[in-house]
């Protein structure tokens, strides 16, 4: 077996091209566009580039491309853990012990050699809003975004040495499925409180909710493990990769006299069209997209991220937030399906918002973190999560 790093453009097409290896008899695989993952690996369209770097390679037997995987370090954030901790994702492999031991090891000589300590797998070279995690319960058909594996990677990475890091569950709910009374109640009560204002993004007036959203973000995930703050760049960029297929009536906004609070932003699940692409961007491509969105093939959406300030974190907004977005929904009569992705298992708070809205299980990914010294350890992300907050208490002013 020889291990390639991806240096042409030809061998960046092989990259891509591997998964079908993988997946060609696996009818719920979506393969994502081809052009999203090149930009992560392209300085011109991904800013984490400005602080890190990232690098990918294919593994080959004989003349046969068997794997591949990508490594890279956020400058921001590897030094902020008790170990330099680097990342590997776009992890792909046969089911073969050997052949991803390689895999695994050259993205960890590749981070050693920069002076990491530890990786965390599998992981994207951008926010953990895509492709983040690996699946190991509910292989059904993936939201945009989401990381979708065959059953035997997580084998794979525990066999190699990588623990549990933290824990993300996705949950669904029927779009058309009254709200529990309870939760009904208190989400109307909260829209109409004086000083209360929600509205839904305006495509028109995108630089004003993209400074609402990093305001929002930047307040509520303040005390969150590891945080680094996000630029308004990093915003519009990810807005800008989904104004061709997002819904301005999906993504709303809470103020509380006239300051922005709270958001939840939710998309098409675009994936079920884009299932029928293979990856390509081309004109024929490009129709089937139309065609397959005209016909009606996309029934479900994808809650991709809810933030609230701390200080309005028990007055719940999240409850009107939800309820403005469902009213919406079900006023286009099209979206079946709602899945509320993803929650780790140190945000308690959000896992008991998606049951008390009436959501049930249907996935969980796993984030894992590889030591490279046996002499070291690492507190979960639950621990951690648990200890910052304690000590965001303890240092509030008397």
């Amino acid at each position: 077996m020889e291990i390639i790093e991806v240096k042409t453009a030809a061998q960046a097409q092989s990259f891509l091209d591997m998964v079908h290896l993988i997946y060609q008899n696996d009818a719920v695989y979506v393969r994502p566009l081809d052009i999203e993952i090149n930009h992560i690996f392209d300085p011109a369209f991904n800013n984490f580039h400005q602080h890190g770097e990232a690098t990918r390679w294919i593994l080959k037997d004989g003349n046969k491309i068997i794997g591949r995987v990508a490594a890279f370090i956020n400058q921001k954030k590897a030094f902020t853990f008790d170990q330099p901790t680097g990342g590997m994702g776009f992890f792909e492999c046969i089911n073969d012990a050997s052949a991803a031991k390689l895999l695994m090891d050259t993205a960890r000589n590749w981070l050693q050699a920069r002076g990491m300590e530890a990786m965390d797998g599998p992981i994207n070279f951008g926010e953990n809003d895509n492709f983040w995690g690996l699946l190991v319960q509910g292989f059904t058909h993936p939201a945009v975004g989401m990381n979708y594996n065959p059953e035997y990677y997580q084998s794979l990475f525990e066999s190699y040495g990588f623990n549990l890091y933290f824990e993300q569950i996705s949950n669904h709910m029927d779009a058309h499925k009254p709200l529990p009374e309870r939760f009904a109640k208190i989400a109307e009560w909260v829209s109409k409180k004086p000083g209360y204002n929600f509205e839904h993004l305006k495509l028109s007036n995108l630089n004003k909710y993209s400074q609402d959203f990093q305001n929002i973000y930047n307040d509520a995930w303040q005390f969150h493990e590891n945080f680094s703050p996000m630029s308004n760049q990093t915003v519009l960029e990810s807005l800008e990769k989904m104004k061709a297929f997002i819904d301005e009536r999906f993504i709303w906004f809470a103020y509380v006299d006239g300051n922005p609070a709270a958001f939840v932003i939710t998309i098409p699940d675009v994936n079920q069209v884009i299932k029928y692409m293979n990856g390509k961007t081309n004109f024929f491509a490009k129709l089937k997209f139309a065609y397959y969105r005209m016909i009606g093939k996309m029934d479900r959406l994808r809650v991709v991220i809810m933030g609230v300030k701390p200080a309005y974190q028990k007055s719940g907004l999240e409850s009107a937030l939800i309820m403005k977005s469902i009213e919406m929904i079900r006023k286009t009569n099209q979206y079946k399906e709602i899945e509320l992705s993803w929650v780790g298992d140190f945000n308690p708070k959000m896992r008991a918002l998606h049951e008390s809205v009436g959501a049930v299980l249907a996935k969980t990914h796993y984030t894992y973190r590889c030591l490279f010294s046996n002499t070291k350890n690492f507190k979960r992300a639950t621990e951690i999560a648990r200890d910052t907050k304690e000590k965001a208490v303890s240092d509030k002013p008397e």
